[in-house]
């Protein structure tokens, strides 16, 4: 309740709608896309500003009518706000088919796409080892799926100057399997994410982790039948229970006559490490594993060369030595961290 000089009273309501619209406006273009929403049911007057394209032309990046050119086959007639919902919820496919971009709903941060076919993939020049092929739920015309290798490497950098400002960032590489996969499940992945020329922090993850703890025995049954022994776990024929102990320090037995003592060591310093990351179902049906996270900072000044270089990303199982075969890679999507998939 607001008391005016005269005496009398309005509430709050009353006095934003004594404002001009285009001040309620530029109010709220300096807020979120999500708050513009909340705020539009409040009051009518809210509701007919947020509707407005002053408000969501603040919301849309400032080069989004370049990336918009750059696009396949670009969005129809809208207005900006149905725009902005549309690049939203239609990642739009730019570069030949290589990349796509999108807008995270809540922030209107940028999204980006890396198609399998804009990746470095070792091997993928040949039929035997790999083949680039066109699946329906796919957003891209084609995906890589793995035939078979025992060395597994796959690269991907984007611009840095094609990302958001002062936005922390995670790369993830969405894949799914064929029916027919082997050779992933008990085997370690090195991932990292780093600016060219930068230190490389790489993290260690199991890319079908759920699968192998569920289904262990029956696949290392179907594995015996199908496959030999030597091709199966490596060329070195590692034992898992002590790749694994020896790539996380899992509790159990020591094997070398640590005792109890040693053991209890372990298990107490295993409290404090988070686990792996794991792989996550989608939205759109396909899978995903966290390779690494970038903060995208403030843009330096017009001719700083800090501002250069690439984010670069890797997804790598080379010490191992089994054959792997089954992966559908569609590409490695770099988005804000505290966004859903598209």
């Amino acid at each position: 309740m607001v008391v005016n000089d005269n005496g009398s009273t309005e509430t709050a309501m009353d006095f934003f709608n004594k404002l001009p619209e285009g001040c309620i406006a530029h109010v709220l273009s300096l807020t979120t896309p999500q708050d513009a929403c909340r705020l539009s049911l409040v009051a009518s007057a809210f509701r007919s500003a947020a509707d407005s394209d002053a408000v969501w032309e603040a919301f849309l990046p400032s080069d989004y009518k370049e990336i918009i050119a750059r696009g396949v086959s670009p969005p129809p007639p809208l207005t900006t706000k149905d725009l902005f919902f549309h690049l939203a919820d239609n990642p739009l496919i730019i570069d030949s088919g290589t990349k796509s971009f999108s807008l995270e709903k809540r922030s209107g941060l940028k999204c980006y796409m890396l198609a399998a076919r804009d990746l470095t993939i070792v091997w993928s020049d040949s039929p035997m080892y790999w083949r680039f092929t066109s699946l329906p739920e796919s957003r891209f015309p084609e995906v890589a799926e793995l035939i078979s290798v025992c060395w597994l490497e796959i690269h991907g950098k984007l611009s840095r100057k094609m990302l958001s400002e002062n936005t922390l960032y995670g790369a993830y590489l969405v894949f799914k399997w064929t029916s027919e996969a082997y050779g992933m499940d008990h085997q370690p992945v090195e991932v990292s994410c780093r600016i060219s020329g930068g230190a490389c922090k790489t993290q260690t993850v199991f890319l079908d982790h759920t699968r192998m703890r569920t289904n262990n025995n029956n696949n290392n049954d179907r594995l015996a039948t199908r496959y030999p022994a030597g091709r199966r776990f490596g060329i070195l024929h590692r034992n898992f229970t002590s790749l694994v102990r020896r790539q996380f320090s899992f509790a159990g037995s020591s094997g070398g006559g640590g005792g109890e003592e040693e053991e209890d060591n372990r298990m107490e310093g295993n409290q404090q490490q988070p686990p792996p990351p794991q792989p996550k179902v989608r939205r759109d049906g396909w899978s995903e594993i966290k390779m690494g996270e970038y903060f995208s900072s403030r843009r330096q000044e017009e001719g700083d060369d800090d501002d250069d270089g690439d984010l670069e990303m890797s997804f790598m199982e080379v010490k191992g030595g089994n054959w792997k075969s089954g992966l559908i890679v569609e590409g490695i999507e770099i988005r804000p961290v505290q966004s859903q998939s598209n």
